[in-house]
């Protein structure tokens, strides 16, 4: 990557940034700086590679595919740069982007190239980072799933996360789906049967999932908030955690897709907990 160029300085940023770059670039070819200055060159140096076919036999529909051909493989470079360009900021120091395999970039990029929405790029950038970071974490499904979203179905994933607490999973926790604390935030019968639809969650409003065979504490976290449970018996306990369960590609994108702290809900979760009879202590109150 010594070409002056090249989408970044590699030697202004970090080393797992200019790995991941290469990474790229060896699997689906040089990425470019998109400069308004470039792209206005390029444009003329491709207008007149077409004004050039005037003097050979080609037709006007030739001409015009060609010129559809340019300007939507332009495009999708741009928006390739622009991802990968963002996802830089996330990379750890630590990361391995010389892990990820070949396939899965190839893979990757055919279902992000033609995505030009800022909000949707973020997504695909942390993606990427999240996979450079630490290979393997997300499947080919995921980007399939990811590659079918609408930005309304990501901003409502985003709330529901909103209501999820961790403890090696992320468990959502959607105890009266009829509650206002859910519903003023979108999330209701029908949006969650439609995030159901689509293989991020799994809703039963019949039932409830639980969590088996636990001790009597558990520690579990609310972004970042830790949150001791003491359970009813000494030993062998259930835990009801509400209506919803994530799928795995859920769970594989519950922790980049951008959902924000609601400490209503917090209060909320801690006081119908203890309505059941749980203990329920937190840095929070």
């Amino acid at each position: 990557m010594s070409d002056a160029n090249s989408l970044i300085n590699l030697g202004d940023i970090s080393k797992p940034a200019t790995v991941l770059i290469e990474k790229i670039s060896n699997a689906i070819g040089c990425l470019y700086q998109p400069t308004q200055i470039k792209r206005i060159a390029q444009a003329e140096a491709e207008a007149g590679k077409i004004k050039a076919l005037a003097e050979v036999e080609v037709s006007d529909i030739q001409r015009r595919a060609l010129v559809r051909v340019l300007t939507q493989e332009g495009k999708r470079q741009e928006n390739i740069e622009n991802i990968t360009g963002n996802a830089t900021a996330d990379l750890k120091e630590d990361a391995n982007p010389q892990d990820i395999d070949d396939d899965w970039i190839a893979h990757f990029f055919d279902k992000c190239k033609d995505v030009s929405g800022s909000e949707m790029q973020s997504l695909w950038s942390r993606l990427l980072a999240g996979e450079a970071n630490r290979p393997g974490s997300y499947s080919k499904r995921t980007l399939e799933l990811v590659s079918i979203l609408e930005k309304t179905d990501a901003h409502l994933f985003s709330k529901l996360c909103s209501f999820a607490i961790a403890g090696g999973d992320t468990f959502p926790i959607i105890l009266d789906t009829n509650s206002t604390i859910y519903t003023e935030q979108g999330i209701t019968f029908s949006s969650l049967n439609h995030l159901d639809s689509l293989g991020l969650i799994k809703f039963d409003n019949i039932q409830t999932f639980s969590l088996n065979n636990l001790p009597q504490n558990i520690n579990l976290s609310y972004f970042g908030i830790p949150i001791v449970f003491k359970l009813l018996s000494e030993s062998n306990n259930s835990f009801e955690i509400g209506r919803v369960v994530l799928t795995k590609t859920g769970q594989q994108l519950a922790p980049i897709c951008g959902a924000e702290i609601n400490l209503a809900f917090l209060k909320y979760m801690m006081d119908e907990y203890k309505k059941r009879g749980y203990g329920v202590t937190s840095a929070f109150g």
